[in-house]
């Protein structure tokens, strides 16, 4: 019985060992997006002028003017808000939306579904990277690889073609790298409270 007991001890250290390894093997195995940080430094410090030092509403100049927030980040879950046109319906139907900082245009294409065009725009600020999300735009005056200002026209308000009344779905991610998601979660992680962040900044 002591033999098996000795027994036993042995194999579960020669099984922790290995799961050690595994585990550090895993722990250096960098993100394949940890290497996309580098050069998105590289690209800001090439062109400083589109560092972002301030955000602004992405609808109606100035200050979102004409329009307001129809569902707010957090209500049913939504990880965005919903921008609309204050005559309602589909009056805001082809109005112009803007860059909300300075940026890189990450992503911009029709992905179809409920979602529609997107255009994702990556901004350093303040030494750190943040993401806003434009959806359901009817069309898309940007492409990927744009650098661009605060205020520049990116798109027009649309309806993901005809699934909704049309509006604007906003989000702001500080994790930058996350796939598209659904747009509802009871898991905020990655993302910030646009007007909060934006009137804060």
């Amino acid at each position: 019985m002591k033999l098996n007991f000795l027994l036993f001890i042995c194999l579960l250290q020669i099984c922790c060992k290995k799961e050690q390894g595994s585990l550090a093997t895993m722990s250096k195995s960098p993100s394949p997006y940890t290497q996309q940080y580098p050069q998105l430094d590289h690209l800001f410090k090439k062109h400083p002028t589109y560092i972002a030092s301030s955000f602004d509403f992405p609808v109606g100049k100035p200050d979102a003017k004409g329009y307001y927030n129809a569902q707010h980040f957090g209500e049913n879950a939504h990880l965005g808000e919903d921008w609309n046109g204050i005559k309602g319906g589909n009056s805001d139907l082809g109005d112009p939306i803007y860059a909300i900082a300075n940026g890189y245009v990450s992503f911009a294409q029709d992905i179809g579904g409920g979602w529609g065009h997107v255009i994702r725009i990556i901004h350093q600020y303040k030494g750190s990277y943040y993401e806003s999300v434009y959806a359901h735009c009817h069309t898309i005056a940007v492409k990927k690889g744009d650098l661009l200002h605060k205020g520049t026209p990116i798109g027009t308000i649309g309806n993901a073609h005809g699934k909704y009344y049309a509006h604007l779905h906003l989000e702001i991610r500080n994790h930058i790298f996350m796939d598209i998601g659904q747009g509802y979660s009871n898991d905020t992680k990655g993302y910030i409270h646009p007007t909060n962040f934006i009137n804060s900044n």
